[in-house]
């Protein structure tokens, strides 16, 4: 794991965050463009966290703060990348910027037909809140 680095991306990174994600994700969001992603770049510039493996990319994660709430999204891992580790080391890098921003409590989306991806966050410490559910509305 060692040869595991995790940096913040910069806007350059954008087309390979959104070719990453057609391969290591799981579904798509209204955001997945060039605008959603550099956006997220621009506004918040250490959310967007990459981890690199000999210069390719092999995991990503949103880690956005917003002041009140620490939110997780687009944790996703190459396939080819997985059960080494990447992911654990993504979600570290994620809550030691929340501990660092002030926020207290870390939220994640996650799919419910993504039964992989309950496992990883299950072991990371997170537990499913059945009492929630998300509510959705598109802006335009």
């Amino acid at each position: 794991m060692s040869d595991l680095r995790i940096r913040s991306a910069d806007p350059s990174d954008v087309p390979a965050v959104l070719g990453f994600w057609r391969v290591a994700a799981e579904g798509t969001s209204i955001s997945d463009d060039a605008a959603g992603v550099a956006g997220v770049v621009a506004r918040d510039p250490g959310a967007l966290l990459l981890a690199e493996r000999d210069g390719t990319l092999v995991g990503t994660v949103i880690a956005g703060f917003d002041g009140w709430r620490c939110h997780l999204y687009r944790l996703a891992v190459h396939p080819a990348a997985r059960r080494q580790g990447v992911a654990t080391a993504l979600l570290s890098a994620a809550e030691r910027r929340f501990t660092a921003l002030g926020g207290r409590r870390g939220d994640a989306m996650v799919l419910e037909r993504n039964v992989t991806a309950h496992g990883a966050w299950s072991a990371a410490g997170y537990v499913r809140e059945a009492q929630w559910r998300r509510w959705t509305k598109s802006l335009g």
